[in-house]
Parts: structure tokens; C-alpha cells; sequence
């Protein structure tokens, strides 16, 4: 049972997510979408698919330059291995994202699912973009750009 409890713990907030989109599939599907609600439900979709991949991507996957991504071990890498690791992330949305903008072309813009892929396409053109803007933008008194700023001044300090 504590192993059962540690793993909850440990992946509380994966859990957490993915049980509120699934939460939000069902109310959609069975809800009429040219309803305020129904339609609620169709962006709350896209919104929560958008937080379970920054929760998950985040966890796994990584993009050199941006201060929300975690930091691996840097040893051992060399070319096209260190290329992916280094921009798994940004690889990730952009092949993902792709696929998304496949399936919404092929779909009914104004038909129930087509309209929530579509959402998804912008949730994920938001990502992206998001992943890109903070490898090089920073903002005052945000947790992570502090922590740039401090690897940066760290990095830029000379040993002594």
C-alpha cells in the first residue's frame, strides 16, 4: 500500500489533470455543443489537453534556453542525440502540433469534434510559442526567470 501511495504522491498532479480532461470528454460528449455549456465544455478540452502536456512534456522532455524546462545531465551526448535531447520538447509540439493541424484539416471546421481539435491546434500553437518565448525572454519576479537569471550570473562567474 505505500508503495501504491508513493506513487499517487509522486504523480499527483499528472493524475490530477488527466482525471479533469477526461472529466471534460464526458460531459462533452454528452452535451449539446451549440449550447453555452456544451460549448464550455469543448474549450475546457482544449484548455486542460494544453496543462496534462505541460504537465507531462515538461516532466520528460526538454528545451535548452527555456527556465521552465528541467535540466538533464549533459554528459555523454554527441550529434543528432544531443540535438533531440536538447530540443525534445520543441520536437515534440512541432510533430504533435503537425499532427493536430492534419486531423483538423480533414475535419468539418463547424462540426462538434472539429471545432475542439481546432481549439487544440491554437492550445498548442500557444505552447509552442510559450516553450520558444522563454528561452530568451525573462519577467520580473517570475520564479523562473529568477532562476535564469541566477544560472546565467553563475555560469558568467569565474571560479575562484
Amino acid at each position: 500500500m505505500a508503495v501504491h501511495r508513493g506513487f499517487v504522491r509522486r504523480h499527483s498532479l499528472s493524475i490530477a489533470s488527466v482525471s479533469i480532461l477526461v472529466l471534460w470528454i464526458i460531459l462533452y460528449l454528452v452535451s449539446d455543443e451549440r449550447t453555452h455549456l456544451g460549448s464550455f465544455f469543448g474549450n475546457a478540452i482544449a484548455d486542460w489537453t494544453g496543462v496534462v502536456v505541460t504537465v507531462l512534456a515538461t516532466k520528460y522532455l526538454y528545451e535548452k534556453g527555456s527556465a521552465e524546462s528541467r535540466r538533464p545531465n549533459d554528459e555523454g551526448l554527441l550529434g543528432i542525440k544531443k540535438i533531440w535531447r536538447d530540443h525534445s520538447l520543441t520536437i515534440f509540439l512541432v510533430l504533435t502540433g503537425a499532427g493536430w493541424v492534419t486531423l483538423f484539416a480533414l475535419m468539418d471546421s463547424e462540426s462538434k469534434w472539429g471545432q475542439v481539435t481546432g481549439n487544440i491546434v491554437s492550445e498548442w500553437t500557444q505552447l509552442f510559442g510559450l516553450v520558444l518565448l522563454t528561452k530568451r525572454l525573462i519577467e520580473p519576479r517570475s520564479k523562473e526567470s529568477a532562476q535564469g537569471d541566477r544560472a546565467q550570473r553563475t555560469v558568467a562567474t569565474p571560479s575562484g
